[in-house]
């Protein structure tokens, strides 16, 4: 955060004060207001004296890409909280498990190949968009392996810093308490990897290959989406829709204990006094029957950019 920025805030926030006889509200509003000049998909919730700040976070935004997280910065400075995705807890006997079971995670069972699973069809939509390899490597990976090159294929840039990147960064160099909103354990998702049938992961596949067929120019949209805060519109791109069923939020088991962490977090986060600020994967907010609908269906106003679809307002 520069000095610059500081700077600024504190002239704003003692103007402000001068006009304004509650000091605590004058701060709760400015986070909101500096949190929003980020040029990304923030909503305001609050009930009593709490102030929840929800930041739809996308992953795969390229560093050079112009967004203006320095607003999110200082308004991650200025919480009282923060709250962060999900993390994994691995022990070692699980790093040991994952390296010896690493064969089997990493190939479809059997000697089997892709064509074993997938339709005429879609396999001549993969052949194509695997054209360029070097090599047939693909034709035997797991689904979850090929769901990942697929990813790459369509352009997500998995080195990209976005809103979750800025928050941290803030949050360690102003010293403001964070949390995940929840843990998974390692063992569970080596687990998961071992036992799930590649059936499971066709539906990742599928939109995967058509987040490649669109290319990088479709992960461009995506993003210029999500910096203009057209939620609907993010959440209708092919790359954000492969992300959403591919391993691991689109895994049958793992995805509802994220999306059930969030939606407990947010609402708890409510009965805190002051201002949290929580920076969350876009879909978990946005998506139907998401984090903002169930607030919406809690009578709580939810001010923020439109999160549903045309018709389904």
């Amino acid at each position: 955060m520069s000095v610059a920025v500081l700077g600024a805030l504190a002239l704003q926030t003692a103007a402000l004060a001068q006009d304004v006889p509650d000091p605590e509200a004058t701060s709760v509003d400015d986070v909101v207001v500096t949190a929003r000049r980020a040029g990304s998909p923030i909503w305001q919730v609050e009930q009593g004296g709490s102030t929840v700040i929800l930041v739809g976070a996308i992953g795969g935004v390229p560093r050079d890409f112009d967004w203006r997280p320095e607003a999110l910065e200082a308004a991650t400075a200025r919480s009282q909280r923060i709250l962060y995705p999900q993390q994994a807890e691995a022990s070692i006997s699980d790093l040991l498990r994952l390296v010896w079971r690493m064969r089997t995670i990493a190939n479809l069972p059997n000697g089997t190949t892709s064509a074993d699973y997938l339709s005429p069809e879609l396999q001549g939509r993969l052949e194509a968009v695997m054209a360029g390899e070097r090599g047939d490597r693909w034709r035997t990976q797991s689904f979850v392996a090929l769901g990942f090159d697929l990813l790459e294929r369509a352009g997500l840039d998995r080195r990209g810093r976005g809103a979750t990147d800025a928050v941290r960064r803030a949050a360690r160099e102003a010293d403001v308490d964070g949390k995940p909103v929840g843990v998974v354990r390692g063992d569970e998702l080596i687990d998961n990897l071992i036992t799930q049938p590649p059936s499971t992961y066709l539906p990742c596949i599928e939109a995967a290959i058509a987040a490649a067929e669109a290319g990088p120019a479709g992960a461009m949209a995506r993003v210029e989406a999500w910096r203009s805060l057209r939620v609907p519109d993010v959440l209708a791109t092919p790359l954000d829709k492969a992300l959403n069923v591919c391993w691991p939020s689109g895994d049958p088991e793992i995805a509802p204990v994220l999306r059930t962490q969030w939606a407990e977090a947010a609402t708890a986060a409510l009965a805190e006094p002051g201002v949290t600020l929580a920076v969350a994967p876009l879909r978990i907010l946005a998506e139907p029957g998401g984090v903002l609908d169930q607030l919406e269906a809690q009578g709580l106003e939810v001010i923020g950019p439109d999160w549903k679809p045309d018709e389904a307002q």
